[in-house]
């Protein structure tokens, strides 16, 4: 058996979310040590409440400062939406975290999608992986951007980013954003990256929470059937780069063993 990735388990969402600042913290720190920035990619959902409460609060001291001004801030998936519009992932971010970052704390630099390819799904993928080349390097120089973390949701039926069961997409192996037009999950028109610049990340965490979720992490855990889902393909191709931050509540009756710290 390869290596497996990290399921923790807290007992509510504040300590879920404390957990996963310091770890959010050390995969910046590792960054600004590589390369000076913080190359994060990010989902909507739920997430970006908890990770607000994680972020929000004041630092402990010299190695748990959140240094936002550093960073450089993707979408893992966006909607072909106006970016004010209830659907977007842009506005999730910005209502829950971004406007929230206090003055003085710096800013990260954030890419939205380019709004003159709402009606065209196609051009925008190809002008957001525009955007990760020119952060990451051209296309034909290295094979996969690598993202220093990437923030994921796990939805109901197994999927994340805009990556769905049995979708074709998930056999896409050459571009880094895909168009996707028939998104089982409305809205039907988005972006997406591809598995592959998912899987490539240094770090890959997933956040989930609730009652709601423990039949499908139980499927992507403990079922052969779980692990061709797209959240179970991550877990296949990150293996132990990959943590799972979860409370108790979306892992009851889950058999695979959880860590017990970072």
């Amino acid at each position: 058996m390869g290596k497996q990735p990290n399921l923790y388990a807290f007992d509510d969402v504040s300590a879920l979310a404390k957990a996963l600042r310091t770890y959010v913290v050390q995969c910046q720190n590792a960054g600004l040590e590589r390369h000076g920035l913080f190359k994060v990619a990010v989902s909507g959902g739920s997430l970006p409440a908890t990770l607000a409460k994680g972020l929000l609060e004041p630092s402990h001291g010299s190695e748990d400062v959140v240094d936002f001004a550093k960073w450089e801030i993707f979408f893992a998936d966006e909607r072909a939406v106006p970016l004010d519009h209830a659907d977007s992932n842009y506005k999730v971010l910005k209502d829950e975290l971004l406007d929230k970052i206090p003055k003085g704390a710096g800013q990260p630099k954030v890419h939205p999608i380019d709004l003159k390819c709402l009606d065209d799904v196609e051009e925008m993928a190809d002008q957001y992986q525009e955007s990760l080349m020119q952060s990451f390097a051209a296309k034909d120089s290295v094979k996969l951007p690598i993202f220093d973390l990437l923030l994921l949701g796990c939805g109901p039926d197994g999927h994340t980013c805009s990556l769905f069961p049995n979708h074709e997409l998930l056999r896409e192996s050459d571009a880094w954003v895909a168009p996707i037009e028939d998104s089982p999950k409305p809205p039907a028109k988005r972006i997406t990256l591809s598995l592959p610049v998912v899987t490539h990340g240094i770090k890959i965490a997933f956040v989930t929470t609730g009652a709601g979720k423990k039949d499908i992490l139980k499927q992507i855990f403990d079922t052969e059937e779980g692990r061709s889902l797209p959240c179970g393909l991550v877990n296949e191709g990150g293996a132990d780069k990959v943590s799972w931050f979860t409370d108790n509540g979306a892992v009851e009756g889950v058999g695979f063993p959880r860590r017990g710290s970072l």
